[in-house]
């Protein structure tokens, strides 16, 4: 079967993600904090103390991918990080009022893409997840 480059499968679900990662750098630029960060600051928050090497495994994020946004995030007073040879991750306070300012926009962020993608965008999202996993 011949495919056009234009067509890789990889380049489209890239192309996507960064589409969905801009709308969310422009929101969260005011707070100096990545999507990733973001996400692993709102799994801190359920999860209240973990072992760091379990937030890779919750969120499907690279072991450096997560070290690296620890670091900052703790550099930053976000999170406080035992000295453990696994270290146990908390919010800090700081983090927890960073996560309550947060919640509302990316509720707001999630309201705007839910209504570009509509109900059949959101349901084919999830089908091709569960195709692909």
């Amino acid at each position: 079967m011949k495919f056009e480059f234009k067509d890789c499968i990889g380049s489209r679900l890239r192309q996507l993600s960064r589409i969905v990662d801009n709308e969310f750098r422009s929101h969260l630029s005011d707070f100096d904090i990545t999507e990733n960060q973001m996400t692993i600051l709102f799994a801190l928050s359920k999860l209240d103390r973990v072992e760091q090497g379990v937030i890779g495994q919750v969120l499907s994020l690279e072991r450096s991918t997560v070290s690296r946004n620890i670091k900052m995030l703790n550099v930053k007073g976000y999170i406080d990080r035992s000295s453990d040879y696994r270290p146990i991750l908390t919010l800090s306070m700081e983090g927890k009022t960073l996560v309550n300012k947060l919640v509302p926009i990316w509720e707001e962020i999630m309201s705007e893409l839910t209504q570009k993608l509509g109900d059949d965008g959101i349901t084919h999202l999830k089908e091709l997840e569960q195709k692909l996993k």
